[in-house]
């Protein structure tokens, strides 16, 4: 039977480990913010003033800050993205035209209803100049978006243009479906976003907290919510971003295969920024249906 003397050394012991592993928690916390500042700094310095995708978004920068903010439960661990939910056997989707920014080439924007969400997937092959990149889109999810993307690319919107931009810090994309190159071009239309940001209650917590865009994973860039016109991402690394940006589709081992050969030849012009033009010239010769 322990004595009352030493229950008191006992509970001492125990509060002092509970003091040490707040301040090891603390200090943890400190190196995260002191890390975050200083790469804002460096990414500033270098010329980054944007975000991570499209046309000068600020969206990607909090989800950068996210990663390193101490109100995060787990700073250096992205949510996974929420289980897409059934749809129905077909929608009505909506592309109003951007009268502001008129269509980089002639294109008819796609049909409006009803698109059906059958068959589940559709096989896609894009040619590119660096190879092949195989791509199955997620009809069942993201109706709307492959609607539109398997319309731009029957009329041959995608042929002949650049992949503009690659992202090789804080997240890991190639993007593409600019015809300009400039990462200001698109469609003339645009359009809602579907999974997973319509699965995401937007006064949640999960809204404003970065999601694992994971490896292997094509999604549309945009300039905010219901902006999505031509432009998509190519994930070749998991990437921590606000779940903000459709997910229609997966990539294939052929097409990853072509995507680490572009991401390891890096930036143009010896850029160490992590953000700009790829060194390897990346020209999307086709994109069509496989039969």
């Amino acid at each position: 039977m322990p004595s009352n003397e030493q229950r008191r050394e006992a509970a001492k012991r125990k509060l002092e480990r509970q003091l040490e592993r707040r301040a090891q928690r603390a200090q943890r916390r400190r190196v995260l913010t002191v890390a975050g500042a200083v790469l804002a700094v460096v990414l500033v310095g270098g010329g980054i003033v944007g975000v991570y995708l499209y046309n000068r978004d600020d969206d990607d920068a909090a989800a950068a800050d996210a990663t390193t903010s101490t109100t995060s439960p787990e700073p250096d661990a992205p949510a996974d993205l929420p289980a897409p939910n059934p749809r129905p056997a077909s929608v009505t989707c909506a592309y109003p035209p951007t009268p502001q920014q008129p269509s980089a080439r002639p294109v008819t924007p796609p049909r409006t209803d009803p698109v059906g969400t059958s068959p589940a997937t559709v096989s896609m092959s894009i040619t590119t100049s660096q190879g092949p990149i195989g791509v199955n889109l997620d009809n069942a999810h993201a109706p709307c978006t492959v609607s539109s993307f398997v319309s731009l690319a029957a009329q041959g919107y995608f042929d002949n243009t650049p992949c503009h931009r690659l992202t090789t810090q804080g997240i890991k994309v190639l993007q593409c479906g600019d015809p300009t190159g400039t990462g200001t071009g698109g469609p003339g239309y645009q359009f809602a976003n579907e999974y997973p940001t319509d699965q995401v209650d937007p006064t949640s917590a999960e809204a404003g907290r970065p999601a694992n865009y994971k490896r292997g994973l094509i999604a549309m860039a945009n300039a905010g919510p219901g902006t999505n016109g031509s432009q998509f991402f190519l994930v070749y690394g998991d990437s921590p971003l606000k779940p903000d940006y459709t997910v229609f589709g997966t990539i294939d081992d052929t097409g990853l295969a072509t995507l680490d050969k572009v991401a390891a030849a890096g930036l143009a012009d010896g850029d160490t920024s992590g953000d700009g033009k790829p060194a390897a010239n990346v020209i999307i010769q086709g994109a069509r249906l496989d039969n």
